[in-house]
């Protein structure tokens, strides 16, 4: 010890001087001190304390995770932060694990100006429609934003990409992920690169750099591929050259076929017994078409696009046009008339297309009743307004992700009919809209048969040679206040008003497309995906391809596209035009601008009576005086009994009937089922003391149609109906109890009256009805 008593390492280390026995105190001291200083030697002597697991993003410091910036989790395994990446290349990634609730992380690509930069999704899986991955062009979120990524991205085959590769144009990307309170699944892991070749080139191409050194690197294809990405095959087979037609390589290396044959390989024969997806060849024309929840029509071989979701709307065109015959796109210069909308619904008459409703882009996304009229000749909008005072006039909902058709009733009236969707005040609408185009009145027709259930994102096809409409699918209010997707099939007569319940196709989806051709329903894409605990891998963005027989009731899944990409999607638009469904753009992570074709088997091609019968699925044939001809839903005349060629159905059990819960869905279905003893749905060929087994049989409707309203508000605007508060839920009213003059409210008969009389004079008033007396404006009884 030195002078003031401090401790000197230096003595310590080389001999301390003892202290005086005769001085206890010092000994204390100097036992202390060495006991301190041999606590010290041993800590410091020690290896430091493991972490139980390895800190991913961090360090282990004293056995716990010290996590760098950006980064969580007891072993810095979740982001949580903002990170700026400058690499010419690298990875980012939320995490080894699955990441966590709420989560906001973003990332922040810093290249150079007007760089390009691609991101490629090696793995993708979150909550689908709940936790997104926004991708902006640029540095902040003000950029234009070029894609949303949501739910489970896997290639469906080796070489097939679900999603393309993400490119951006300004030098920079900021990426930003969003997680909501449930659910998180395994996240994602993206490469990025600054001016790369796009895929790599897919193995059919070299990347060469450009002549001059500001230009940016390219693919240089190998034979017989071509694409940006050299990822499309042109000229297979050389296009059976020479019988069957040749490449010509002077354009877009398409094969011209000669004809007598058709495909993209010109393998298949003119009429064909075999179907085919192509790709037709498209001029180009900007991003401004890219866009979902549009609508589309045909008229005279040229597709109508109108309105849609789009991330941009500063160039964005309302209408467009596609000569289907020539690949041509035009843009529609129009001055005046609606603003940009989508979830709205087309219908065409003659030379006018009416639009209705749908969620406005401006005007804070309001939803509309709008009903507008564009003229084709002379290329004018003009807003048609219901007629004031007619006595039949209704309320018009205001709807989005509807669906309306013009139809000509057997009366000789033309009405345009708009089928549900969805309503911020009403919620789900169940009800058919009729709109009479001549006295330009708005009526809600009272309907017969099943009692359907309305929603958002259905499809809607109509057949006017059985003057029918056909419905499938959607978004909806399902029992007990839950909400799903549905694979529900009806049929609308529009003539007698009548729904019938036909088979359901056993594959749920919404914002899918849907056409009539060939007496078939062809069904394309849509968002498959339910509830994330039960979806099984479902996806956002499916590419199912799905066949509806009307003659036999029966659905087939169809194979994808054999296309040489991916192509799923939803919120796309299917048209039919010269026996061929077109199908244009959508959403999958991106907006998309493609048009793909499908042309199904042509039942001219079968020359026997066999082959004629046996065709399919996809198409249904029938033989007819010697030929092949395509059977058409108006040769049921009305009745869904299954023709000859059908095979015959098993006879229906009591479990395929018990989930109708109403007369009129019990009886008006194709499933063989009867109403027993006014209050369960059973098979036809079970035992039942007084069945129905017509719907024009059954007792009154009301009970039935109250179930359907699915909010408050709606339930309340039918008088026959009442709102449960505790269950959620709308029922009907009980029997009438009230006496003459009183009104029926819950469980109580009420008359109500304006008056200035005293509270003494109006309670003398109420006892001489046997009544009691209740205030509405004061507390006061």
């Amino acid at each position: 010890m030195e002078p003031g008593g401090k401790f000197n390492p230096r003595l310590f280390l080389f001999g301390p001087k003892l202290a005086s026995r005769s001085d206890p105190r010092g000994i204390n001291k100097y036992l202390v001190v060495c006991a301190l200083f041999s606590f010290v030697l041993l800590t410091h002597a020690s290896p430091a304390k493991s972490c139980d697991k390895s800190c991913n993003s961090g360090k282990c410091i004293n056995g716990s995770c010290v996590c760098e910036r950006g980064w969580v989790g007891d072993h810095c395994q979740h982001c949580q932060g903002r990170f700026k990446l400058t690499e010419p290349s690298g990875y980012l990634t939320d995490g080894p694990f699955n990441y966590k609730f709420k989560t906001k992380c973003t990332w922040l690509i810093e290249a150079y100006p007007n760089a390009v930069l691609r991101l490629r999704f090696n793995h993708f899986a979150t909550e689908c429609s709940w936790d997104h991955l926004y991708v902006y062009d640029g540095d902040s979120v003000y950029a234009p934003l070029v894609a949303v990524f949501s739910g489970l991205i896997v290639p469906e085959t080796r070489g097939n990409e679900t999603v393309p590769e993400v490119e951006t144009t300004s030098g920079y990307a900021l990426l930003h992920f969003f997680s909501d309170a449930a659910y998180n699944l395994t996240g994602f892991n993206i490469f990025y690169s600054i001016n790369s070749c796009p895929n790599n080139c897919s193995g059919h191409g070299k990347c060469t750099p450009g002549n001059s050194a500001a230009s940016r690197v390219y693919c240089e294809c190998d034979k017989y591929w071509k694409g940006e990405a050299c990822d499309i095959p042109y000229c297979r087979d050389n296009c059976g050259s020479p019988d069957h037609g040749y490449c010509d390589l002077t354009g877009e290396k398409l094969c011209v076929c000669n004809d007598s044959w058709q495909g993209p390989d010109c393998s298949l024969t003119v009429p064909s017994t075999e179907s085919f997806w192509f790709l037709p060849s498209v001029k180009p024309f900007g991003t401004s078409l890219a866009r979902a929840s549009h609508k589309a029509m045909v008229q005279e071989k040229v597709m109508w696009v109108v309105g849609g979701y789009t991330f941009n709307y500063s160039s964005f065109q309302m209408i467009l046009n596609y000569n289907l015959e020539s690949g041509v796109w035009n843009t529609v210069p129009i001055s005046g008339g609606p603003v940009p909308r989508y979830g709205h619904s087309l219908a065409a008459y003659q030379d006018d297309i009416y639009m209705f409703g749908g969620k406005l882009e401006a005007s804070w996304g309001n939803v509309t009743d709008e009903l507008w009229v564009f003229n084709i000749p002379s290329r004018t909008w003009q807003r048609r307004s219901p007629a004031a005072g007619s006595p039949t006039q209704a309320q018009v909902y205001a709807v989005e992700g509807h669906t309306a058709h013009c139809v000509q009733l057997s009366s000789g009236e033309t009405v345009m009919l708009v089928i549900f969707g969805y309503s911020p005040i009403y919620n789900y609408i169940s009800n058919v809209q009729e709109y009479n185009l001549r006295s330009k009145v708005w009526l809600l027709p009272e309907t017969k048969g099943a009692i359907p259930q309305g929603g958002y994102g259905h499809s809607s096809t109509y057949d006017s040679s059985s003057s029918s409409i056909y419905v499938h699918g959607g978004y909806k209010a399902l029992p007990a206040g839950k909400y799903g997707l549905v694979d529900d099939l009806y049929r609308y007569d529009v003539n007698t008003r009548t729904w019938f319940i036909l088979r359901e196709s056993g594959f749920p989806r919404y914002l899918h497309s849907a056409v009539l051709l060939s007496g078939t329903l062809l069904v394309f894409g849509g968002n498959t995906h339910n509830d994330t605990s039960l979806s099984n891998g479902a996806k956002c963005f499916s590419a199912d391809f799905l066949a509806y027989d009307i003659a036999c009731d029966e659905w087939t899944l169809l194979p994808k596209p054999d296309l040489h990409r991916d192509v799923n999607r939803f919120g796309h638009s299917a048209v039919v035009s010269n026996g061929s469904m077109y199908v244009f753009g959508g959403f999958s992570s991106v907006l998309l601008n493609d048009v793909l074709v499908y042309r199904p088997p042509s039942c001219q091609a079968f020359l026997a009576e066999e082959g004629c019968l046996m065709a399919g699925p996809g198409v249904r044939c029938i033989w007819s005086r010697g030929r092949c001809v395509p059977w058409e839903p108006s040769m049921a005349n009305g009745s869904y009994v299954p023709v000859p060629f059908c095979t015959s159905k098993i006879v229906t059990v009591d479990e395929w009937c018990y989930r109708f819960s109403d007369c009129g869905s019990c009886t008006a279905n194709t499933k063989g089922c009867q109403w027993c003893d006014d209050k369960k749905c059973i098979s036809a060929s079970s035992n039942c003391t007084s069945g129905v087994k017509n719907f024009t049989e059954c007792p009154v409707r009301i009970e039935q149609v109250c179930s359907k309203l699915a909010n408050c508000k709606s339930c309340s605007l039918n008088l026959n109906c009442q709102w449960e508060q505790n269950h959620s839920q709308c029922h009907s009213l009980p029997a009438q109890q009230c006496s003459e003059g009183w009104s029926q409210v819950g469980d109580a008969c009420l008359r109500i009256n304006s008056s200035r009389e005293s509270y003494d004079n109006a309670q003398h008033y109420c006892k001489n009805l046997n009544g009691n007396i209740a205030s509405l404006t004061t507390s006061k009884q």
